[in-house]
Parts: structure tokens; C-alpha cells; sequence
């Protein structure tokens, strides 16, 4: 009978851990902390050990394309030789084998940060924990003509 109880015990406890894991953050969010130390592009930079990360969320015009410098010289302000933390939401790679990314500077989320001045467009093909902030971050640099996207010049 003792046995049983022990046994009880920790199926419960396990329980509980199981879903105290499926409701919280742990499993969806893993985070590291990287040098930035080359940039290719608005959306795309290098990482120590030379990872190449395509920052989630957002699209920014491709070379040969009116907003492609000036999307890739505000990366290159932000976070070039900076240390970052990258943060993996579900899928890890894309077709390219590029580690797919948020970036946070000085808890700074970069990804809404470059939609939010006005360089890149929100881009999302699913459901996102940062999906309503960098879409907010579109509608207020459109509503205030910000940026290379939206601005007038």
C-alpha cells in the first residue's frame, strides 16, 4: 500500500511538471547570448561562430531595392559588434539553413525596432508571440510616415 502511494505521488508530481512546462515559456523560447560581427542585409546578420540569423517577423528590400542600404546601415548602428541575445520561436532554420531569430539589444526587441522606424515591413506566416507588437509597430510607422517604407521623400 505504501508503494502504491509513493507511486501516486509521483505520477502527480510529474503531472504537474508536465503541465506547468506546456503552459509556461521554457520549451518555446530559448535564448543565447552572440556577437554581432557581420551584417548582411536589414533582416540578416552574423553571429560569432558565423551562424547566419534571419531575423523573424519583418521583410527588408533586397539589394538593388529603394530601402535596401539604408535598411542595411540601421542594422549595421544597432547591432553590429554589439552583443545580443537570440531567441528561437518554433521552427529553427529556414530553406537556407539560416537560424531563425527575434534579437534583443539592451532588452530591446530589434525585429520591432527596424518595422517601427520605418525600414522594413511585418512579415508573419504564423502566430507569433511578438506578432501583435511588430504589427503595431507597422500601423505607427505608416501612420507617421516613418522611415525609408513610409516617409514622403
Amino acid at each position: 500500500m505504501k508503494k502504491l502511494t509513493l507511486i501516486s505521488i509521483l505520477v502527480v508530481i510529474i503531472l504537474f511538471l508536465v503541465l506547468l512546462f506546456l503552459i509556461s515559456d521554457w520549451s518555446l523560447n530559448v535564448q543565447e547570448e552572440k556577437i554581432v560581427t557581420k551584417i548582411i542585409d536589414g533582416d540578416t546578420i552574423i553571429v560569432e561562430g558565423g551562424e547566419t540569423i534571419r531575423l523573424l517577423g519583418y521583410d527588408c528590400d533586397e539589394r538593388g531595392k529603394p530601402c535596401y542600404q539604408t535598411a542595411k546601415e540601421r542594422m549595421e548602428e544597432l547591432v553590429l559588434g554589439e552583443k545580443v541575445i537570440i531567441e528561437i520561436e518554433g521552427v529553427d532554420k529556414d530553406l537556407y539553413g539560416r537560424g531563425l531569430r527575434y534579437v534583443f539589444l539592451n532588452e530591446k526587441n530589434i525585429n520591432k525596432q527596424m518595422v517601427e522606424e520605418g525600414y522594413c515591413v511585418a512579415r508573419f506566416p504564423e502566430e507569433s508571440k511578438y506578432k501583435e507588437d511588430i504589427v503595431n509597430a507597422e500601423q505607427f510607422a505608416i501612420l507617421n510616415k516613418v522611415g525609408c517604407k513610409w516617409s514622403e521623400n
